[in-house]
């Protein structure tokens, strides 16, 4: 990537987006394990990675066995890993207590990765697995109850040495880089409470779980990874799949929390551990809902953060028969521009036979919508959407037809994506986040409505910044929130959750600092840039105007200046490239001049 910069006069100063990574589901290191399916011997597990636009190569390395598989993805293609049996052996817990059945996968550039367990005629499910920039300390527990003959369960992974892992208050292990700790229990888990001194990874793998009870007798494994509780939101909206009807559960993070806006979902009764009131809920309590298509999806808002999951059940389905499976839902907050992915291999039989992409968006820039397949032309979405009048989101189930190509979707308004199989026939389903952002929401701050960890991929024109903060947790002290540009603080701007100041032409390092009235402090850093939109002079590159943020694939990039009326005297025109290797800008010395 080569970034731009010239002078003519006046400094212009442009900042190039389009191959860099925020914090979102995709990345270039995760850690994962597998959990119990059921049977104490796995069958198939599997590990599907997605690339991007570059050539990626990368290891797959499995603790136990001190062993690595290397791989390499062209662009726009997928490597799939089928666990031999001693890999499998090596990362599939199945006793409650701690060992370092992990894998530790590492790539040159950013990818999806995902990740299945199966049991032949009986269940399976798929999971994303969040990158370590998206893992953090603090979780809740989202699944169901299990069946009668199996338990609910999680994992967790610890991505550096001396974690200190607590379950509901009581320090149960310490772990160091690679370990796990397996938990189990024969009664619905939902809502207790897993924190850490350092991040984790953090897995809900219940067994077998039939849903809903009490009405099902026959369950399927739970697999998905949970985001922390950092990343929660306070509004969601829930699309419904082709199977037309989903439960979906909401977990408190903290004390009296309200719902204050439900459109499209209807409160269950009789779910053991469940409330039924949308008001006052205590960090850990969670409500359950019946959601329908005829609803056009549901919508979900409450005063304090919360975790959604959505699941597919055995009941009540007009169209197919499933088997139970478990999705991840993220805040509308936490939507993307792009998001890249692929539908799993229809083998060894049972997987689902259709694979889906279930993508949901405001109903404005649902149109903006575009798919790439294994690299071709973005095209616009064919089909039907299905809009919520009421709330102003609209989705769309797109089948996933090529099972060896990438699926690359845009816009640049932001979506997110759920991914789904089923069977044409009998029962058999799994559900799972296929994209979307991981941003920090419970202590963040935001310039010009641009969220903090999104500032240096988003420059921002010269002139006042509105910043604005938002903290949920617990009340703040007086004196206790302070703002710092470049290393010095804003004195007259302490304690202020929003305030304004007219920057010029740089860069600015932003830092917020908090202290909570339970002694503990937070502070959020990133980096801000301010660009010129002066339109009297600009820049080309094979002919793209320098403030539309695009990629070439070609080598040869011919520059081209417009100075308008301005001078242009000699050495009033000079051109800058940033390599991106450390060194900063450096002058292109043989463009002197050269317009």
């Amino acid at each position: 990537m080569k970034t731009i910069q010239y002078f003519l006069i006046i400094t212009l100063l442009i900042h190039s987006i389009f191959s860099l990574q925020a914090q979102y589901t995709e990345g270039k290191e995760f850690w994962l394990t597998f959990g119990k399916n059921s049977y104490s011997i796995p069958i198939d597990l599997q590990i599907r990675i997605v690339g991007g636009k570059e050539k990626t190569t990368g290891t797959i390395y499995f603790t136990n066995l001190d062993t690595y598989e290397e791989f390499e993805i062209e662009p726009h293609k997928i490597f799939n890993h089928i666990l031999a049996g001693n890999q499998m052996a090596a990362v599939y817990n199945t006793v409650m207590g701690k060992t370092n059945f992990s894998v530790h996968i590492n790539t040159s550039n950013p990818v999806a990765v995902y990740a299945f367990n199966y049991m032949p005629n009986t269940t399976y499910d798929v999971t994303n697995i969040l990158p370590v920039e998206g893992l953090g300390t603090d979780y809740y527990q989202i699944s169901y109850s299990p069946w009668t003959i199996s338990y609910d369960a999680f994992a967790v992974v610890a991505t550096k040495d001396n974690t200190l892992l607590y379950h509901n208050g009581d320090l149960v292990e310490i772990l160091h880089a690679g370990d796990v700790y397996y938990g189990t229990s024969d009664t619905d888990m939902t809502g207790n409470f897993i924190c850490s001194n350092k991040p984790v990874a953090f897995f809900a793998v219940n067994q077998s779980s039939p849903i809903p009870v009490p009405l099902s007798v026959q369950g399927s494994h739970l697999f998905q990874q949970l985001a922390p509780v950092n990343t929660w939101d306070k509004t969601f909206f829930v699309p419904v799949s082709i199977l037309e009807k989903n439960i979906v559960r909401i977990v408190a993070s903290q004390n009296n929390t309200n719902i204050t806006q439900l459109e499209g979902g209807t409160v269950r009764y009789g779910v053991p551990g469940a409330q039924t009131n949308l008001t006052n809920l205590q960090a850990g309590d969670f409500i359950e809902l019946d959601i329908h298509i005829d609803d056009n999806g549901c919508f979900i808002k409450a005063d304090k953060p919360v975790g959604v999951c959505s699941y597919f059940t055995l009941s009540s389905y007009s169209v197919f028969n499933s088997m139970p499976a478990q999705c991840w839902i993220p805040g509308i907050n936490q939507k993307n521009a792009s998001i890249i992915l692929a539908p799993f291999l229809n083998k060894p039989q049972p997987i689902p036979k259709t694979h889906y992409a279930l993508i949901y968006t405001s109903t404005a820039a649902k149109d903006s919508t575009k798919v790439s397949i294994g690299g071709g032309t973005p095209a616009n979405l064919s089909g039907v959407w299905i809009d919520n009048p009421i709330v102003g989101m609209s989705f769309y189930n797109m089948p996933l037809i090529n099972q060896n190509e990438t699926y690359t979707f845009t816009n640049s308004n932001g979506f997110i994506i759920l991914g789904y199989g089923v069977r044409t026939t009998g029962m058999g389903t799994y559900y799972y986040l296929a994209g979307s952002a991981m941003r920090d929401l419970d202590v963040a701050f935001y310039a010009n409505d641009i969220h903090f960890q999104d500032l240096k991929y988003y420059p921002i024109c010269e002139g006042l910044i509105n910043f604005r903060a938002e903290i949920d947790g617990k009340g703040i002290e007086v004196d206790t929130v302070k703002w710092y540009i470049n290393g010095l603080e804003e004195v007259t701007k302490r304690d202020s959750l929003e305030w304004s100041k007219p920057l010029s032409l740089g860069r600015y390092e932003i830092k917020m600092w908090v202290h909570f009235e339970n002694y503990s402090t937070v502070s959020k850093t990133d980096t801000l840039i301010i660009k010129s939109c002066n339109q009297n002079a600009a820049f080309y590159m094979n002919e793209v105007h320098y403030l539309i943020d695009t990629t070439f694939c070609n080598k040869q990039v011919n520059f081209r200046a417009e100075t308008g009326v301005l001078s242009t005297e000699a050495g009033h025109l000079r051109w800058f490239i940033d390599y991106s290797d450390g060194n900063g800008y450096v002058e292109e010395s043989s463009a002197l001049d050269q317009k």
